[in-house]
């Protein structure tokens, strides 16, 4: 494996798409919320450990889950734990580890990855990984990995990409966050399009040259403290500067404003696990459409196309009803239709707004 190549996997959010079994306490990627045995984020780390030396692995979290990570990752090594002082959106997040391995290796060629997805053709995967680390160390690019639609979702990101039969990697169009519906049919329709999976891939001293252009109060921010990375001081100098900083997305702040951008298709199936949807997508179905994660003491009669997520310990019966999510804990308890899937995060705004945070 190339020293030179890094992972910096993300796993700060607290997946409020995802109550009530993800809460802030322990979010969606410490959970194994399909059923498989393992957590996402430890799904996650063995999949890179396939594609970089386990020491080039980095997790960067908020300083809360410092120790949620540690229990599930036996392999971190500990140096390898970066920890936010608070959450401020992605853009100072994969800053911070862009600039503390920029210190440690002038010469690194980055994957920026989310803890939380689902990735099945693991070989094909690597594939797309490889390419792209040799791609981006030898071109100045700032490189994202594309999905192929299946469906014009609403919950996506969208990318239209310039076709270009003679390169794998095409040249980034246009970004679109989160369209209508009808907006992402005529996007499936143009066929130029692509879901943003929001796996990115850059040489580091690219990443900081197009960092410090289009985010310059961030870019300074880091310099400042630039002599502190990897040493004992670091820690101290990163929260004095966090609370200066704004709240601001990756994809917004840089990768939508440079021009350097390149897309590369992807041909492995790909979730990002957002919703309660793309859980019941991703889960094996029996023939009236029903998917539940504890399937064994999950009991149906007369019902289609609904998901059940339950306690391990709990007998569930669903009679007569169609479409439906029921979403079991033991503190909270949610029914709505599948198609509303998107309106658990209003929830949990109401929920923060009614004082009713011991639930969160």
């Amino acid at each position: 494996m190339n020293p030179n190549n890094y992972v910096v996997i993300m796993a700060g959010g607290i997946g409020s798409r995802f109550w009530p079994e993800s809460r802030v306490s322990c979010p969606k990627q410490f959970i194994d919320v399909l059923g498989s045995g393992k957590t996402l984020i430890q799904s996650t780390f063995e999949r890179f450990k396939a594609c970089v030396p386990l020491e080039n692995i980095f997790v960067v979290t908020s300083i809360e889950y410092h120790q949620l990570v540690h229990d599930q990752l036996n392999d971190i090594l500990p140096e390898n734990l970066i920890l936010e002082p608070e959450r401020k959106n992605t853009a100072p997040c994969i800053g911070y580890a862009c600039y503390k391995l920029a210190k440690l290796n002038p010469n690194a060629n980055i994957l920026v990855s989310p803890s939380d997805h689902v990735i099945l053709g693991e070989a094909r995967f690597q594939n797309i990984v490889e390419n792209s680390f040799r791609f981006v160390s030898e071109k100045k690019s700032l490189v994202t990995i594309g999905i192929k639609p299946i469906k014009p979702s609403t919950g996506y990101g969208y990318i239209q990409y310039l076709e270009d039969e003679a390169n794998l990697f095409k040249k980034v169009k246009t970004f679109t966050e989160k369209p209508n519906e009808e907006l992402a049919k005529t996007f499936i329709q143009s066929g130029d399009f692509l879901w943003n999976a929001g796996i990115f891939v850059w040489n580091v001293s690219t990443f900081m040259t197009e960092f410090e252009k289009h985010l310059p109060d961030l870019g300074i921010m880091f310099q400042e403290i630039w002599e502190d990375f990897n040493t004992p001081k670091e820690h101290i100098s990163i929260n004095n500067i966090y609370s200066r900083f704004n709240s601001i997305s990756i994809d917004y702040g840089l990768m939508e404003k440079s021009d350097i951008v390149s897309v590369v298709p992807a041909d492995f199936e790909w979730s990002d696990l957002g919703t309660w949807s793309s859980i019941y997508d991703s889960l094996e179905k029996d023939y009236l459409g029903n998917a539940a994660v504890q399937k064994d003491l999950v009991k149906i009669y007369d019902a289609s196309n609904n998901l059940i997520v339950s306690p391990k310990s709990k007998l569930v019966i669903v009679e007569g009803i169609s479409g439906m999510c029921i979403v079991d804990t033991p503190t909270a308890l949610m029914i709505l239709t599948l198609d509303k899937e998107q309106e658990v995060k209003n929830i949990t705004s109401d929920l923060k707004r009614d004082k009713l945070d011991r639930f969160l």
